[in-house]
């Protein structure tokens, strides 16, 4: 049952979950400087490709989601109390694109996990092929963090768009 508490429990739980996106990311980036500066090899060079650029990525949708959410708390419990009608015609069409986008992160995450897999195997035993390899193993493991964290939100995100759509049904008009 959606309840002013809920709303702002969903929102600080995705803030508290956009540290983690955040801590991934700079760890990410901390890990491709040792893999560039101090490790050198090409293998762990082709692994500091990917750790930087989806550890940015990550890092500044964390950051986003954790500037973004005390709004969203407050719009939403505004509306909760003071126009329900915003909730329905505002933030259930939000939920719905933030949910669809879920699917789509999925299925990209999962290709990229494959993609690193197969490179990191396929390229085993191929001479001069480590900087691939090591661009692999980093895809794979980056993408396998992000679809761990968003297996979390998108489970979240299911759960309050379901508490907005039993809310909003049951309101008059």
């Amino acid at each position: 049952m959606l309840t002013k508490a809920s709303i702002e429990k969903y929102f600080m739980a995705e803030r508290s979950e956009s540290w983690i996106f955040m801590l991934i990311g700079f760890l990410a980036v901390a890990g491709a400087l040792v893999c560039f500066l101090v490790l050198k090899g090409n293998f762990y060079k082709g692994m500091a490709i990917p750790l930087v650029v989806v550890g940015l990525l990550l890092a500044v949708v964390g950051y986003t989601v954790y500037k973004r959410s005390p709004e969203d708390i407050k719009r939403n419990v505004y509306a909760y109390d003071m126009n329900p009608g915003d909730l329905k015609s505002k933030e259930i069409p939000r939920m719905e694109t933030v949910m669809k986008n879920f699917m789509i992160y999925r299925w990209v995450e999962i290709a990229l996990l494959a993609a690193g897999i197969f490179l990191f195997f396929y390229l085993k035993e191929k001479p001069g092929k480590e900087m691939m390899r090591g661009a692999g193993a980093g895809l794979a493991i980056m993408a396998f963090l992000a679809l761990g964290a968003d297996y979390f939100a998108e489970r979240r995100g299911s759960v309050y768009l379901q508490e907005l759509k039993s809310f909003t049904n049951k309101q008059p008009g």
